[in-house]
């Protein structure tokens, strides 16, 4: 008889069992299911517990989705109740009966008939597909010859690229960080993706050579900014910022402050600052006005530069300008966890199950949404954090896209397993928040796919990811995928922001970091290694010769409508050894750029790709 603590978990949406990568079943245990349910809400330690919330009904009270096409009339459901329609921008207009609904505008609607919610997601039916193009991928910390890379090197680049016919330009995320611990610069473990990273502010800080100084560049370019907020701490233009950002602009500064007299992570503040909204807070927001300034100023600065550098992108010409990138989650004790409690689960991790590159699974320390606290909200949070990123972009990458049908939970105690997620409500998301801006939306898709996902993707007119690397038709026997078998609905290249350049995927660069990391022994290392000699054979069956030239050559056959171009590729690395490794190996690394833009217009390496993506109708 299965236990009653199984059963309410996979109604609220955990998975009972899951194949890994390497084909093994996994059974979710009665530990995990508990751990999870707990995350999402739901004290259940006993099959008591659970029998009381299932005889409640564990859904009372949620909302139901709908997804409709904007611009139609959305039938629901409702018998012949009456009912009050609430429209995104506030407007009302009341009826009887599920097939008297208007038709709808794009956007987020909110409909009551009686006890039933329900919301109303009309959306464009797809996104449309983007032109053929390319653009260049570069880590935005890396692009400077001193210190953390700019927004304003941004700028120089854009207008440097745009008139060689690149389309875009993507960068790493620039989500805030946590500026007090210079060791905490990952882009892929913010304090909050709905706000700006403030260490790629312009300063005339930074320490020349070959690598980034994160521990001096920090505090540096950190004193720098106060100096100059207070030599100029208000404008009209930053008043106007003000008003417009309001409370929750507010209320990020004041996280930001009270970081500064605390430490970074609100787990660890006293008691009665945990809450946003706590009185000892709101006495925070009066004592520490000076510093709350500050952070919101800092924000303004960071909010004009990214602008500014798309709006120089389209100026040069670029038909995307900025691609960004949006981080699969945010750090659990964070800025964003502080502000929007609600919105994510707790006593969890989003991770990975095990694979053939890590045999235990992984853990990333990363909080996730809690579906179920998104459905009560009508999405919010989701469509908040889309609408910041295209707000500064005409395109922008989801990291883990796979995530939009399951994400993988690790809790603190127990293994991990799958917690479904509101798939098609999350696409007509983004299928709306794309549809206000004319962005595009790429969602990177690999790893282990779910049924189905990459046909939903396909119909929102989400473009996937396809690394050569990757496209193969056999694991064990490589044969890498000619260029015409490329997926159309997808941007190409050869590698990622966290995976070996291409000499160092030939040089088997990876495997041997992950044994100097002590993640394979000497046996797996040579059996790697051995499997990597097979692979850079196949792949130089597929292609002439070993040049970068040839392998652009490749991407911009594809049928794929974005080919991106790696600059750690294209323009190598500004130390002379020229590392093979990734740059996640690396996040110190800087990219050897010209100067300034002028010098990047002549860039024998960029003018080359531009003629071979020419040549082949980019």
């Amino acid at each position: 008889m299965t236990d009653l603590r199984l059963e309410l978990s996979a109604r609220i949406g955990v998975h009972g069992q899951f194949y890994d990568q390497l084909g093994v079943l996994r059974e979710t245990s009665v530990e995990t299911a508990v751990a999870l349910m707990r995350a999402l809400g739901f004290e259940a330690e006993t099959e008591e517990d659970a029998r009381a919330h299932l005889e409640a009904g564990w859904d009372t009270g949620l909302p139901w989705d709908v997804v409709c096409e904007a611009g139609t009339a959305p039938w629901v459901d409702i018998g012949d109740s009456a009912w009050v329609l609430t429209y995104e921008d506030g407007r009302t207009c009341e009826g009887r009966g599920g097939d008297s609904l208007p038709e709808l505008p794009m956007g987020i609607h909110h409909l009551i008939a009686g006890p039933i919610r329900i919301t109303l997601l009309a959306a464009p039916a797809s996104i449309p597909l983007p032109d053929r193009c390319w653009g260049l991928v570069a880590p935005l910390y890396g692009l400077s010859a001193r210190g953390i890379g700019t927004y304003e090197g941004l700028s120089a680049l854009v207008r440097g690229l745009g008139p060689h016919g690149a389309a875009f330009l993507g960068i790493n995320p620039v989500h805030a960080g946590f500026p007090t611990v210079p060791d905490m610069f990952s882009p892929y473990s913010p304090s909050h993706r709905r706000r700006l990273n403030v260490l790629h502010l312009a300063t005339e800080t930074g320490v020349p050579g070959a690598l980034i100084d994160y521990q001096t560049d920090t505090p540096a370019r950190m004193t720098a900014l106060r100096q100059a907020f207070e030599a100029h701490p208000t404008s009209p233009e930053f008043l106007a910022y003000l008003a417009q950002e309001g409370a929750s602009l507010e209320t990020f500064a004041l996280h930001q402050a009270l970081s500064a007299i605390h430490g970074p992570f609100w787990c660890d503040w006293p008691t009665d600052l945990q809450c946003p909204n706590s009185a000892a807070a709101q006495a925070a927001r009066r004592d520490l006005r000076d510093e709350i300034l500050f952070h919101a100023w800092l924000q303004w600065r960071a909010d004009t530069d990214l602008s500014d550098a798309q709006a120089q992108a389209k100026t040069a010409g670029m038909a995307h300008g900025l691609y960004l990138d949006l981080a699969v989650g945010t750090h659990p004790h964070g800025a964003e966890t502080w502000e929007d409690r609600d919105s994510f689960a707790y006593g969890a991790s989003l991770g990975a199950p095990p694979d053939a590159f890590s045999a235990a699974g992984q853990n990333w320390g990363l909080a996730p949404f809690n579906p179920l606290d998104l459905r009560k909200n009508s999405y919010a949070a989701l469509r908040d954090t889309f609408a910041r990123q295209l707000r500064f972009a005409g395109a922008m990458r989801i990291d883990h896209i796979l995530g939009f049908e399951r994400t993988f939970w690790v809790p603190e105690q127990a293994p991990g397993a799958y917690v479904q997620m509101p798939r098609d409500a999350m696409l007509a998301v983004a299928r709306i928040e794309a549809a206000r801006t004319g962005g595009i939306i790429i969602g990177e898709d690999l790893g282990l796919i779910p049924d189905g996902l990459h046909a939903a993707l396909a119909g929102s007119g989400v473009l996937g990811c396809r690394v050569m690397m990757f496209e193969r038709d056999n694991w064990q026997d490589p044969d890498f995928k000619p260029a015409e078998r490329y997926d159309e609905a997808a941007i190409a290249s050869f590698s990622t922001h966290d995976l070996p350049t291409w000499q160092g995927w030939r040089q088997g660069a990876d495997v041997t970091a992950r044994q100097t990391a002590g993640g394979l022994d000497a046996a797996q290392t040579e059996h790697e290694l051995d499997h990597r000699a097979r692979e850079v054979a196949a792949m130089d069956r597929l292609l002439p010769d070993a040049e970068q030239d040839t392998l652009h050559d490749f991407l911009a056959r594809t049928p794929s409508r974005l080919v991106a171009v790696q600059a750690e590729i294209m323009l190598g690395m500004v130390d002379q050894q020229n590392l093979p490794g990734t740059t996640s190996e690396y996040p110190n690394w800087r990219i050897r750029l010209p100067e300034t833009s002028d010098t990047l217009t002549t860039n024998s390496e960029i003018m080359r790709v531009a003629e071979i993506m020419r040549k082949h109708d980019r």
